[in-house]
């Protein structure tokens, strides 16, 4: 069965790798079933923000998700997350946890790297100043590709000798070598299709070696470039030069410590703030617009009230928002991912039978599953329903889709499979 997507988390210690896994599995706000759940040690569960079908239908107040929340429409889905610790330079040769780092890092679809924008800590973490973080990112990219590139050329000979001797294809041959890493054949085809190498693989040089190692490591760790402590009067600098460097739709500026922060405030009652949103109301500003109670928040001492008013300067209105719901919107993004929602009632979208209304208590689009691009209704049905015998499947309408269709936000993505032989 198709597994669900697991995004990892990277970045050396105190680039705010730790408030930033803080701040996309914190789920004090969520009104749904599913609480913040550590599944160990190094793995949690995120939340990403998505439209849900209940708008398409102006269902919004029957919306009932089994897990995460849906608010007027934004629905939080839940999403693995994997914290890879141990990131330091030579983490290929073993350096630090390198090994181990390297040996959790396979096991993603795609990377957050969260680099310390400021330049106040060194590339072990240590603090400083004027430090340059497009460094950063450079060198975790060469430890993953030589890394790749290590393990391929210590037996190379062996390769190309098994390669002529079953007469393989290129795919099958580096499949064989790449599985280890989470590959898929249809990620070795689409890398070797991008490149359009003409040599056989016998003949390839240590350029095309490399070539192909880089662009297997694009296609197979996707990264989201999480450039972190942006409120810091060094940011600036630092963001521009790697703007220039990268490509800008990899890059999410974020305040991971201020995201938390407004959080915190809100649950305490101090605040009326939506995460991901701009806007941030006290109790002094509902009372301007009109509201004498002050939407019943409680009183800001003098010093939290500066720390909001600096954050919205800082922040919010500057960037828009704190950055961090962007920064799982695009690990998304980049992975192609479709929500998908299984319901057992297609003419309600409910969970029950036929004599479930649209009233009923039970709620509407109970369940989203997350897909990657290209998937079928098929492979959703796979893995929604496991090994139990599908008769037949009914997208919205009514109307029976085939299995190999594909699902696509707002096509084939809700679905009601029919049990049966």
């Amino acid at each position: 069965m198709p597994r669900d997507p697991l995004i990892g988390l990277v970045g050396k210690p105190s680039a705010g790798k730790s408030s930033t896994l803080n701040s996309l599995t914190d789920a004090s706000s969520k009104v749904g079933n599913f609480p913040f759940t550590t599944i160990d040690p190094q793995r949690a569960i995120g939340y990403l923000q998505i439209d849900c079908a209940c708008t398409r239908y102006n269902l919004t107040d029957k919306c009932k998700p089994n897990y995460g929340s849906c608010v007027n429409g934004r629905r939080s889905v839940p999403i693995e997350l994997l914290d890879v610790a141990g990131l330091v330079p030579g983490a290929h040769e073993g350096k630090g946890l390198g090994n181990k780092f390297l040996d959790d890092l396979r096991h993603a679809d795609a990377l957050i790297h969260v680099v310390d924008a400021s330049g106040t800590t060194d590339a072990e973490g240590k603090v400083t100043r004027g430090y340059d973080p497009s460094v950063d990112i450079a060198w975790l990219r060469s430890e993953i590709v030589a890394w790749i590139r290590g393990n391929l050329m210590t037996k190379w000979g062996s390769i190309k000798r098994r390669h002529i001797a079953v007469k393989a294809t290129a795919v099958e041959t580096l499949q064989n070598q790449f599985s280890g890493y989470g590959s898929t054949s249809a990620v070795v085809a689409r890398t070797l299709d991008k490149l359009g190498l003409k040599e056989p693989l016998e003949e390839w040089s240590d350029e095309t070696i490399d070539r192909v190692v880089n662009a297997f490591t694009d296609e197979k760790f996707p990264t989201v470039i999480a450039l972190n402590k942006i409120d810091h009067p060094d940011a600036d600098k630092n963001i521009a030069k790697i703007a220039k460097q990268q490509d800008p739709n990899s890059i999410v500026l974020c305040s991971a410590i201020s995201e938390i922060f407004l959080r915190k405030m809100a649950k305490q009652g101090y605040i009326r703030y939506t995460e991901g949103s701009e806007f941030v109301d006290t109790r002094e500003d509902l009372i301007a617009d009109g509201d004498p109670d002050g939407g019943g928040l409680k009183e800001l001492d003098e010093k939290n009230k500066n720390r909001i008013e600096n954050l919205k300067d800082m922040v919010l209105y500057r960037f828009g928002s704190t950055g961090v719901v962007h920064v799982l919107t695009k690990a998304a993004e980049i992975l192609g991912l479709v929500p998908v929602f299984p319901v057992r009632n297609i003419a309600t979208f409910g969970a029950g039978g036929v004599g479930e209304g649209t009233g009923s208590n039970k709620g509407v689009f109970r369940d989203c599953v997350l897909v990657k691009k290209g998937s079928t209704v098929g492979d959703v049905a796979r893995k929604v329903m496991g090994d139990a015998p599908i008769a037949y499947i009914e997208g919205a309408g009514g109307l029976r889709v085939a299995e190999d269709q594909l699902v696509a936000v707002g096509k084939n993505d809700i679905l009601s499979f029919k049990v049966g032989k």
